[in-house]
């Protein structure tokens, strides 16, 4: 078990937490939420001991151990992969060394054998003599082959290194668990494999992720932070979302009947009682849900940011018809023959490893880049809008306000008035609207490319990325405009619930060729024969 007791920190004179109070048990995950700024990921570090509280304390269970999932991918490189992972239970690694320190000394004294004795009893205690089968099975499950095992972590590529510091995390069975993003650069497979070991995993997990489908599919619990306080509520993201929405339904609308606001509620429980069924934890969830009362759940303080797309002009049968492009970048040919058609009403989603190929597709079909060979054609109803993943150009050099850049993108009004109000929409109210366009936070930045292409009018979008930088609240605006949007889409994205909800249609650009379904995300990831197929295609 791992509490927080009146644990208080603030930075000058911002206040992140004041008198948080937490507990957190075994068998449950927490899903630690929170708008850009609230102190997240500082929280997991007061609760791993990297950071002091000015009040307050964090206590652990006696003799339990608590793991972190580190953050610097090239603390490790001169250890091997499996030992890198074993490194991840301290006091196992520690054993495994000076066991191995007394072994080899050349003359072996009665006091070493006594040691050696000592350490051999606690070795088999902390489960030593299965620690490399152990790690080895992590690794596998993460996508780590096993003849990347013994190499040196430095010469893993960056997203290896990733999986194997998540191994680290995983091993020894730990009692606390300490997740911030866990599935930032894992692939579908590795994603896959993380959600059924924490759903299995019978110790107390606390995460931090942007990615709603992951929240949804491990968490039991919500641990919100609000108000400078840390509120808990059974469920996963979903129940949280849509419970807190109801409760500011509730406080803004008095007139309508208490008893009526109850009934909804029950009916909502219901719903989401049901949808537990899936997880382990699924009885005792259920029963809490089933006690929720209207007093448990508070309105949220997020602020949702209001993204619509309206295109100006209906789009006709004729949209893009793209003819054997092919295009080699330093000196490597990341498309190949690529050929298809885009139909009237397609939400496209490009998948896959090869991130390269997805941009360079899009700049070519933009175009912001030329194809070695082949054509492609817009049709003459249709009008572009491009959201590209490295939007730095658009704002490192300017030295314009907020309302200056975002008039360079009206063309229909530019009045003061509008831009403001615009920008208000978007987050970026009062005095945030004469911030410089080139002091922006990263979040910031996709916020007003969401604004250019708005503004924009079009009936065609293309987006690569678009959730980077976006905390969740920003996230489930962006995937609301985008269902609504009646226009055709071509997006790209890591957020399985971003795919899943929007596109109706995936393009896979592999080494041999395209695979291009109609179905959905889900039905995408759990074909297994498919999968397959495209994992052949990469070999």
């Amino acid at each position: 078990m791992l509490q927080a007791t009146n644990v208080s920190l603030r930075y000058g004179d911002k206040k992140l937490f004041e008198d948080v109070n937490i507990k957190f048990t075994p068998g449950n995950c927490y899903g630690l939420i929170g708008a850009n700024g609230a102190g997240k990921s500082t929280f997991l570090k007061i609760l791993a001991g990297e950071i002091e509280p000015q009040s307050g304390h964090v206590s652990l269970g006696k003799d339990e151990r608590l793991a972190v999932l580190k953050q610097d991918h090239f603390a490790f490189e001169a250890y091997p992969v499996i030992e890198t992972v074993i490194l991840g239970h301290s006091r196992l690694y520690q054993v495994m060394k000076e066991k191995d320190e007394i072994y080899a000394k050349a003359e072996f004294t009665e006091e070493d054998g006594m040691r050696a004795a000592e350490l051999e009893g606690e070795f088999a205690e902390l489960n030593g003599w299965e620690a490399e089968a152990d790690a080895a099975i992590l690794l596998k499950g993460l996508g780590i082959s096993e003849e990347l095992h013994d190499k040196k972590m430095a010469d893993l590529t960056g997203s290896d290194k990733v999986k194997v510091l998540l191994a680290q995390a995983l091993f020894g069975s730990p009692d606390i668990l300490l997740l911030d993003e866990p599935t930032n650069h894992l692939d579908i497979q590795a994603i896959q494999w993380l959600e059924e070991f924490l759903i299995n995993f019978e110790n107390t997990v606390i995460v931090v992720s942007h990615d709603r489908h992951f929240l949804n599919k491990v968490c039991t619990h919500i641990a919100d932070v609000d108000f400078g306080k840390i509120e808990l509520y059974v469920g996963n993201y979903d129940f949280w979302y849509e419970s807190s929405q109801l409760a500011l339904q509730m406080a803004q609308d008095q007139n309508k009947k208490k008893e009526e606001k109850i009934k909804e509620l029950q009916n909502f429980i219901a719903r989401f009682s049901a949808n537990a069924s899936k997880s382990r934890q699924a009885t005792s969830r259920k029963k809490m849900l089933e006690n929720i009362t209207l007093d448990d759940i508070k309105p949220s303080s997020r602020r949702y940011p209001y993204v619509a797309f309206t295109p100006d002009r209906e789009i006709g049968n004729d949209l893009l018809r793209v003819e054997g492009l092919t295009k080699t970048v330093d000196g490597v040919k990341v498309l190949d023959n690529v050929s298809f058609t885009l139909n009237r009403n397609d939400k496209v989603a490009f998948v896959g490893r090869n991130e390269v190929a997805k941009t360079t597709l899009f700049e070519i079909l933009v175009g912001e880049m030329e194809p070695d060979q082949g054509t492609y054609s817009w049709g003459v109803t249709t009008s572009q809008s491009y959201f590209p993943k490295d939007n730095s150009k658009f704002f490192e050099h300017s030295d314009l306000t907020l309302v200056e850049w975002l008039r360079q993108y009206s063309p229909e009004d530019q009045t003061e008035t509008f831009l403001r109000g615009f920008l208000g929409r978007m987050l970026f109210s009062g005095e945030e609207a004469l911030k410089k366009a080139k002091v922006l936070s990263g979040g910031e930045k996709v916020r007003c490319m969401l604004s250019k292409m708005m503004l924009s009018s079009a009936n065609v979008l293309v987006l690569d990325e678009p959730t980077n930088h976006l905390d969740l609240e920003s996230i489930t605006s962006v995937n609301n405009g985008l269902i609504k949007f009646k226009g055709a889409v071509l997006f790209t994205s890591h957020d399985h619930q971003f795919i899943n909800s929007i596109a109706n249609r995936l393009i896979e650009i592999t080494p041999k060729g395209l695979f291009d379904k109609e179905m959905s995300y889900d039905e995408y990831v759990t074909d297994k024969p498919l999968q397959e197929e495209i994992a052949k295609a990469y070999q």
